[in-house]
């Protein structure tokens, strides 16, 4: 083989190594998603339409947050929870997971469009845009919630009725069962999903109603359809690759939450200029976790989460697709060298 042929063979393996490795890096692991069944406030509300709701609840939740938080519908969460709700999370912002992106899921009001539910056993949906290994714990008030005022962690059973671990994909969403406890009346579910490979955790509030008469009778809740899903896909500025269009994977404030990296008060742009790969944007949260490993998050049942699914080879495997490139265009620059000398 001449020198010529030579270089560029080696050209073509240093060039095509690169591209496998970056090939394998794109590969996100990633979550995104919300309870369907009972219905999430923040998928009712998407299903009555951003710009135009129906209910009085949602619209007041639209004029408090702005439609982008509702097109962006599968994205209540912490990304570096890592089980640490409620010390991320204070009173009276648990349905917002503390972001004030979503502050209009926080209204205390006791007409939020409801489902219908019984004591019993109940099987779960949870629309899963972006699929991933975890687990679910589902929250339940007490007697005696009031929807009139903010939601407190003191309004939740003390422990979760139902809970589960990489529970079944069906059609896009994950299906499960819980048995339900006897209640009367308005109240409300909390549903927990920590996902297992990562600290990030997703939230939602799922108004439902026991049998008997409501104190304030309120529209019957109706999740998304897959045709609504898709038809506002253009305005979600949701990147399933990483942590969302709203930069909350890149700056995370004090509680984790990029809408809050810079105090209290604004949220981040909500279409980023240059988003970040999604090699780049995981490789982000793994690094915000310490040594670059995802974070092994411990169930009350004290299961390893971090043994259930997931890698953490991504961020190495886009460093050696880099460390790969640098040696080729090294090898190519002296090789160029040498040619121009002789």
């Amino acid at each position: 083989m001449t020198s010529r042929r030579r270089t560029a063979a080696a050209a073509v393996a240093l060039g095509v190594g690169p591209l496998a490795l970056a090939g394998l890096a794109a590969s996100p692991a990633v979550a995104h998603g919300t309870m369907t069944d009972p219905v999430s406030r923040v998928s009712a509300c998407y299903a009555e339409g951003p710009e135009s709701p129906d209910s009085a609840a949602c619209k007041a939740a639209v004029a408090a947050s702005g439609t982008q938080a509702f097109y962006d519908w599968n994205e209540v969460n912490i990304a570096n929870a890592a089980g640490n709700h409620k010390r991320l999370i204070p009173d009276g912002k648990l349905c917002s997971a503390n972001r004030d992106k979503y502050k209009g899921l926080d209204l205390p009001r006791a007409d939020w469009p409801s489902s219908k539910l019984a004591a019993g056993k109940h099987t779960f949906q949870y629309k899963a845009t972006a699929p991933h290994k975890g687990s679910f714990e589902l929250y339940i008030t007490k007697d005696g919630y009031d929807p009139s005022k903010p939601l407190k962690w003191s309004d939740l059973e003390a422990k979760p009725f139902a809970k589960v671990t990489n529970p079944r994909l069906e059609n896009g969403a994950y299906v499960f069962d819980g048995t339900v406890p006897a209640k009367s009346g308005r109240h409300l579910i909390y549903s927990v999903w920590q996902r297992s490979d990562s600290p990030e955790a997703f939230y939602t509030c799922s108004d439902v109603v026991f049998g008997g008469k409501e104190a304030a009778p309120a529209p019957t809740a109706s999740a998304p359809s897959d045709q609504q899903i898709e038809a506002g896909q253009d305005k979600s500025t949701v990147d399933h690759g990483g942590h969302g269009g709203d930069d909350h994977g890149a700056g995370h404030g004090a509680n984790g939450n990029g809408d809050q990296g810079a105090g209290q008060g604004g949220e981040q742009s909500a279409r980023p200029s240059a988003p970040a790969s999604p090699a780049a944007a995981e490789a982000n949260t793994l690094q915000a976790n310490g040594a670059g490993t995802p974070s092994p998050v411990t169930a009350a049942s004290g299961e390893n989460l971090a043994e259930t699914g997931g890698s953490g080879t991504t961020p190495y495997l886009a460093g050696g697709g880099a460390a790969v490139l640098a040696v080729g265009a090294a090898a190519l620059f002296a090789a160029s060298r040498r040619r121009a000398t002789r």
